[in-house]
């Protein structure tokens, strides 16, 4: 849970901040930010902390790496759990440890929770509890849908119902508390809203641009070894670990590679799912605290995106 101290930290440091849907152009233009700003690139990503899960997470390639520093990639291995908490409290090392040297850090994603994490704590949410985890991703998805549905009707109108380790969480909480989850969620206080407004952008792009740029995004995944990887990383534990397994396009591999539908079928629901995922980021962004958005035309790049932000930041004496 942030402390009044890291609140009060982030509201008098130098910190940006860009979000936005997958596909929608947040990685290159946190690069290009950060080689014009002398930035370091903290990843809002719940699934690029995993090691190996490189190809279908769009991870920043090593020449990437090279060029800024990044930080919370490849940190965990995929035998180990990883969760907003833990997210949030090494975000917050990463950002002191930056700024003491002088950098400015840039947090960039799209994991909704993460931020929400960072920014204002995960209220009196507990931890994560092993043997009741292990026993909720024993039970199917539609009886944990109905006791849901019983003991937190709020929380199930507004779930992602497809999305077994939401539901998991929201039960997890609810059984350890014996409150709905919709309680926990609320203790993150309106009186926290997001500071430094001005410097946490959102980026946008219509709809027709975003999908072409998400369907040429899984083409590369795959054409770059998608199958490939997935085959590897289940000889290393993937299909065991129920937060990796949630990864658009591993979970679909993985039942390609069960002959459960053709290659061509699998890409065509990748990128599905993924378009579906990316419209379920956009609804969030839009509820969640205040965003500087950004609105990017389909010749937008990197560097584009970059120099405009660059600006904004400019103005606001970052």
């Amino acid at each position: 849970m942030a402390t009044i101290s890291q609140r009060s930290s982030l509201r008098a440091s130098g910190l940006v901040i860009i979000a936005g849907p997958t596909a929608v152009g947040k990685s290159s233009a946190a690069l290009s930010l950060a080689e014009r700003i002398g930035g370091e690139i903290i990843s809002v990503d719940s699934m690029q902390v995993y090691r190996g899960l490189d190809i279908g997470t769009a991870k920043p390639s090593a020449q990437e790496r090279q060029r800024v520093p990044h930080h919370l990639i490849d940190i965990v291995e995929l035998s180990e759990p990883f969760d907003a908490a833990q997210f949030s409290r090494l975000a917050h090392a990463a950002v002191a440890d930056i700024q003491q040297r002088g950098r400015v850090p840039i947090l960039s994603g799209g994991a909704g929770l993460y931020f929400k994490a960072f920014l204002e704590g995960l209220g009196g949410a507990p931890p994560a509890d092993a043997a009741l985890r292990a026993e909720l991703e024993a039970t199917p998805l539609p009886e944990l849908l109905r006791e849901l549905k019983q003991r937190d009707p709020i929380t199930f109108a507004e779930i992602d119902r497809k999305n077994p380790r939401r539901v998991i969480r929201a039960l997890e909480v609810i059984r350890l508390t014996d409150k709905p989850f919709s309680a926990q969620r609320a203790a993150w206080s309106a009186e926290h809203r997001t500071p430094n407004a001005d410097r946490f952008f959102c980026l946008a792009r219509s709809s027709a641009d975003l999908r072409a740029r998400i369907d040429a995004r899984v083409d590369e995944m795959f054409a770059r070894g998608l199958v490939r990887e997935t085959e590897q990383l289940l000889k290393r534990g993937l299909a065991e670990n129920g937060t990796a397994m949630q990864a658009i396009g591993y979970r679909q591999v993985v039942e390609h590679l069960r002959d459960e539908r053709s290659l061509a079928d699998t890409m065509a629901l990748v990128k599905r799912r993924t378009r579906q995922f990316a419209r379920r980021q956009m609804t969030w962004f839009r509820r969640q605290f205040t965003w500087e958005w950004t609105n990017l035309g389909p010749e937008a790049n990197g560097e584009t995106v970059a120099t405009q932000l660059a600006g904004r930041c400019e103005k606001v004496g970052l």
